[in-house]
């Protein structure tokens, strides 16, 4: 007994796209695991540097590690303090949007940006859900980290800013290997 099989061009078309729609769907499932994983990570650290930093640097005290102090502060407002003259209410609004926006950014970006810059994007994520989750509390954030020539900042801040310039040094990077013909 002989069987045959006759395939459409439709049908090729349909098995070649199953096939190759895996490794892609496995990428960015992987991607965005990533992204979460590496934000969740960072900001509980973050998280966790707050409560240490409250809980040690009480007062007046500072600790010189040189460069670097650790003296305790608080801002109620956004980066540099932008908007720390408005209600509580609207400072947790925006950064609320801006975090959210952030978030789906990093989860539509995760099927075609590279990995640094998904990286950074979980940095910048990681930063702003660290300082969000800890405005929410009292409508204060708290910065531990003093250089004397710049406001003193936190850990989140740090992610916020490293985040940044990853994604764009990688977007520069990959723009310029495409310029190049790579």
């Amino acid at each position: 007994m002989t069987m045959t099989m006759t395939m459409t061009t439709e049908d090729v078309s349909a098995a070649s796209a199953t096939v190759s729609s895996r490794p892609r769907r496995s990428r960015v499932r992987t991607a965005r695991l990533a992204i979460g994983a590496v934000a969740l990570v960072l900001a509980a650290g973050d998280l966790i540097f707050k409560a240490v930093a409250e809980h040690n640097l009480n007062g007046e005290r500072s600790v010189h590690l040189g460069v670097l102090d650790l003296r305790l502060g608080y801002n109620s407002g956004a980066a540099f303090n932008l908007g720390a003259g408005l209600p509580t209410w609207v400072v947790l609004a925006v950064t609320s949007v801006i975090t959210v926006g952030v978030a789906v950014f990093a989860w539509r970006s995760a099927a075609t940006a590279s990995w640094p810059v998904l990286i950074g994007l979980a940095m910048v994520l990681a930063g702003a859900v660290g300082n969000l989750a800890d405005r929410a509390g009292d409508g204060l954030v708290t910065d531990y980290l003093h250089t004397g020539w710049w406001p003193t900042f936190n850990l989140a801040d740090v992610f916020i800013t490293l985040g940044a310039i990853t994604v764009a040094l990688a977007v520069l990077r990959e723009d310029m290997s495409h310029r190049r013909g790579r």
